[in-house]
């Protein structure tokens, strides 16, 4: 890439999605079927390998943890991954998604200093959680097969949306099939000063012009560092 090229690239910020204690495999969404996963850059599914695999791997600023037994069972955030993650992982911010939809739950994560919390639109009855968090908190904006997920008052809103803002293609992920570049550009057309994060469907370094282009800040990606396909010396790290 060229120097002017860099100066415009997304952040990657590496995903781990929480299932049962362990790291699982993401597959086009389907959260169900999602099994521990096997990757040359962890011995193990736990998530503290994983997650300083993924950094080894190509190093980071953030990590984006998804807690799937709390959005889809409700159940309290992984304290003790999380723990393991940080400790493993220090100086690096989590942005963690635990199906977010109370304002205790979201006070519970930001006065433990646990992490930053991700509200998905999936999880929410309104755009009230989201407004009061504000900016301490990520928006995630999320649709599958061109269905947006939640309130359609929060999709259309763009009023009520934080700075950061997630466009989260549930049907991309896991997937290879490249990023959803219309989601984006749609989301980026009403928030034209956030900062917007595109996650799924990342195939590897080819995708990070045209998410640029599209107006992304950054990309969540898992597979494609697991994979190989997406590696430090195409961030220059």
């Amino acid at each position: 890439m060229s120097r002017g090229s860099e100066a415009t690239r997304p952040e990657v910020v590496p995903v781990l999605d929480l299932r049962h204690g362990a790291v699982v495999r993401a597959r086009a969404g389907e959260r169900h079927a999602y099994a521990p996963i096997a990757t040359p850059l962890s011995p193990s599914a736990a998530p503290a390998e994983v997650a300083r695999g993924l950094l080894a791997a190509l190093p980071a600023r953030r990590l984006y943890v998804a807690d799937l037994d709390a959005i889809m069972d409700g159940a309290a955030p992984d304290r003790a991954a999380l723990a393991a993650i940080r400790a493993a992982c220090p100086g690096v911010e989590i942005w963690l998604d635990a199906g977010f939809s109370t304002r205790p739950a979201v006070e519970a994560v930001l006065e433990g200093g646990l992490a930053r919390p991700v509200l998905g639109s999936e999880s929410q009855a309104d755009a009230a959680l989201v407004r009061w968090c504000g900016t301490r908190g990520i928006l995630s904006l999320d649709s599958r097969d061109g269905a947006p997920l939640g309130p359609a008052a929060l999709h259309e809103d763009p009023e009520s949306w934080p700075p950061d803002i997630i466009v989260m293609t549930l049907s991309r992920v896991g997937a290879g099939t490249g990023p959803d570049l219309g989601a984006l550009a749609a989301v980026r057309a009403r928030a034209p000063g956030a900062a917007l994060y595109a996650a799924g469907g990342l195939r590897g370094p080819e995708d990070l012009a045209p998410l640029a282009a599209a107006g992304a800040a950054g990309v969540l990606v898992a597979s494609a560092i697991h994979d190989g396909r997406l590696r430090r010396e195409h961030l220059g790290a």
